[in-house]
């Protein structure tokens, strides 16, 4: 009997451990991260929005069926304010001096500003992301990359050069504004020139770009009180943004100073915020010339990366990817979940920082 009840025991203690371990293990076992998958297909043709909005900023416009202009322009201090930009769909800002200068793209669909400029010489990276939005690159010269020039006379991309050193002359389409402070920050043109000039160079002026996807702004009582943004560029290319609930927009200062458009002195204020990371290098050890590994087909090894994205008045976090065997390839931003970003109908301003150059948000409630 005594025998029987110590068997008796000995199960009911296996059976409280099994039991015991597998709460144990259930409990314990680390969540499965979801893989997000960059590289998958998304359809590329046809509309991302269904509505009659540029396929770029999401708004309504008449014009927006028109193919896109993509125009260099210069970070410099003696040229700020910039002209143009408050009618800008979409502006890229990115270093072209590792760790140093910066230089912007200003893309435009739905907005004819009067004047753009100051304008600036072509850089590779610009050139890869204007082609990837199947825009009219618009520049005056270009760097002195050997490799660079040859790509701009291939006449694979349509570009119009206002200096005339390279691709396609445009030197009767621009003009040289008075009153600026240096010679190099003269270089302007009348945007309507612009597309009088890719209409005579026999440029197609009808979008093809796929675009992105846009979604509804978040309404009045759903958004935050305020926040700030510091994108650190190096000094005094550094920029911030400060976070308006009332137009759910971000106010832009550059170098401590509000930032305006030359043209109608309006203050510059996107709604949508993309800071992209990426590598820079010089092309070649004791030039001035980088590279940004935004995956152009020339120079890059990587074409993916980390995402940040400031709308509704929040930060998102994603990653971004383009196609570095070839340079039309789209820029995709995509979420947390691998799933394209969509953003609010509005300008989208683009910055590209390098890993070790500092982001800094600070969110209110």
């Amino acid at each position: 009997m005594e025998k029987k009840h110590k068997s008796i025991i000995v199960v009911i203690a296996i059976i409280v451990i099994g039991v015991s371990s597998f709460f144990f293990f259930k409990n314990n076992k680390q969540p499965t991260k979801k893989q997000i998958n960059i590289n998958q297909k998304i359809e590329t043709t046809g509309p991302r929005n269904t509505e009659e909005v540029s396929y770029l900023s999401g708004l309504p416009c008449e014009n927006r069926k028109r193919r896109a202009v993509a125009v260099m322009q210069p970070a410099d201090v003696s040229a700020r304010p910039a002209s143009g930009f408050s009618d800008a769909d979409m502006v890229f800002e990115m270093p072209v001096i590792t760790a140093s200068i910066t230089r912007l793209m200003g893309v435009y669909v739905c907005g004819d500003p009067e004047d753009v400029g100051s304008m600036r010489s072509a850089r590779h990276d610009f050139l890869s992301l204007a082609a990837g939005l199947d825009a009219i690159f618009v520049h005056w010269g270009r760097s002195d990359v050997e490799k660079f020039k040859e790509v701009l006379n291939s006449k694979t991309y349509d570009d119009m050069n206002c200096n005339n050193d390279a691709g396609k002359s445009a030197e009767q389409y621009c003009y040289r504004k008075t009153g600026m402070a240096r010679g190099v920050d003269t270089g302007y043109a009348k945007f309507a020139k612009l597309l009088e000039g890719a209409k005579n160079f026999g440029y197609n002026l009808e979008n093809k770009f796929v675009g992105y996807p846009h979604k509804e702004e978040a309404p009045l009582d759903q958004r935050p009180s305020g926040g700030h943004l510091r994108v650190a560029f190096a000094k005094p290319y550094d920029v911030e943004y400060d976070y308006d609930k009332a137009t759910n927009s971000w106010l832009r200062t550059w170098a401590e100073v509000a930032d305006t458009d030359r043209n109608n002195s309006k203050r510059l204020a996107p709604k949508n915020i993309v800071v992209l990371m990426a590598k820079s290098d010089q092309l070649i050890k004791g030039e001035q010339y980088n590279n940004v590994q935004l995956g152009d087909p020339w120079f890059d090894t990587s074409d993916t990366g980390e995402a940040f994205y400031y709308m509704n008045g929040k930060q998102e976090t994603g990653t971004w990817k383009k196609d570095k065997s070839d340079a039309k390839s789209k820029l995709f931003f995509y979420d947390a979940s691998g799933q394209e970003v969509a953003f609010v109908p509005g300008q989208i301003w683009v910055e590209i920082l390098e890993p070790g150059q500092s982001l800094k948000w600070v969110p209110t409630n």
